[in-house]
């Protein structure tokens, strides 16, 4: 299986996907690395340039640009423009936040035909906002805590509580406030980020625990890790941090049955060819979705015994767009019945 590892992108998390990019290397032999510029140019980078230097002294401008064509990537070389197609079976989305996340990706690849493991247009929109992200939730019957959208430094519920912007997929601009002085620099905090903001009591004693998988014809999860933090998963933690090799595992067989159970439901048909990681809550009993992470750093390959067998079983059961058959029957009948 070839492999087009696409990342970068116009993203507060643009840092975040060359990082990802850079360990996901170590993990599967990919054939292409096609970066994403601020600027959302194309570029196909070398291997032996996969190096955090080389894009942000902006070097990888001296790379091939590429251009997004039915099907795939091309470029053109030499004095008579010709054109040649980047070599891949798949693309794997690895654009974090903006872009990757969001939807537009998603959207220009499955347009294009082209194979991609990503999240698909449906799955971004559910997961990049954490709004819909709970609406759906509940949808589902999957639990959330409970949380209100504010438009100033006021919430109905006691301190401590944490501000979110809604729409970044990361602990970007979250805080945990104890009092009303904290909560309005919070708040300003937050609204550099997003327009979107909410607030969710910050719970005592509540755990953490992260699951990855996905269904490739049948369900393959990662292993159960028990998050260590102080407040919350903060940016350091859950970013600076994710290609950690010592992870604490949860062994309860019978509760990481049911924190899979919970994942199916929240994975459902609406994440398909997606590897997604769900980052839940646990208290007294209850499990709770806290976000839906559709393109998780380093695809959450740390959490898997076999990362690259398990990104091939999906890779090779993608499941492809519906085709539309097109005959113009309709405008057809309509021209016969007017005799034209």
């Amino acid at each position: 299986m070839k492999y087009a590892l696409i990342f970068g992108g116009s993203s507060f998390e643009h840092e975040i996907s060359i990082v990802s990019a850079i360990t996901i290397k170590e993990k599967l032999d990919v054939s292409a690395f096609i970066f994403v510029d601020k600027n959302r140019e194309f570029y196909l980078i070398d291997k032996e340039n996969m190096k955090s230097r080389y894009f942000a002294s902006g070097d990888y401008k001296n790379s091939q640009k590429l251009e997004i064509t039915k099907g795939g990537f091309k470029y053109q070389k030499g004095l008579l423009k010709k054109n040649y197609y980047v070599n891949f079976n798949v693309v794997i989305n690895l654009i974090h936040g903006r872009d990757g996340e969001d939807g537009k990706i998603p959207g220009i690849l499955e347009f294009f035909n082209i194979k991609a493991i990503t999240p698909n247009i449906e799955a971004c929109a559910v997961s990049y906002n954490k709004v819909l992200t709970k609406a759906y939730a509940k949808e589902i019957g999957v639990n959330v805590i409970d949380y209100e959208i504010i438009t100033s430094p006021c919430t109905k519920f006691d301190f401590p509580v944490i501000v979110k912007p809604a729409r970044l997929g990361s602990s970007i601009g979250v805080s945990v406030v104890k009092n009303q002085e904290e909560f309005e620099y919070a708040f300003d905090v937050a609204r550099e980020f997003d327009d979107l903001i909410i607030v969710e009591p910050f719970i005592e004693g509540i755990e953490e625990y992260n699951l990855a998988g996905c269904f490739a014809g049948e369900w393959i999860f990662s292993k159960l890790e028990k998050v260590e933090k102080k407040e919350f998963l903060d940016f350091d933690k859950k970013y600076m941090d994710f290609t950690r090799k010592e992870i604490n595992l949860q062994e309860d067989k019978k509760l990481k049955k049911e924190f899979e159970e919970v994942f199916k439901k929240v994975y459902g048909k609406t994440f398909t060819n997606a590897l997604i990681r769900c980052d839940f809550f646990y208290k007294d009993g209850i499990i709770y979705l806290n976000e839906i992470n559709p393109v998780p750093g380093s695809m959450a390959s740390y959490l898997f015994d076999d990362f690259e067998k398990t990104v091939e079983k999906l890779a090779k059961n993608l499941q492809e767009e519906k085709y539309i058959p097109i005959n113009y029957e309709y405008i057809n009948n309509i021209q016969m019945a007017k005799g034209k």
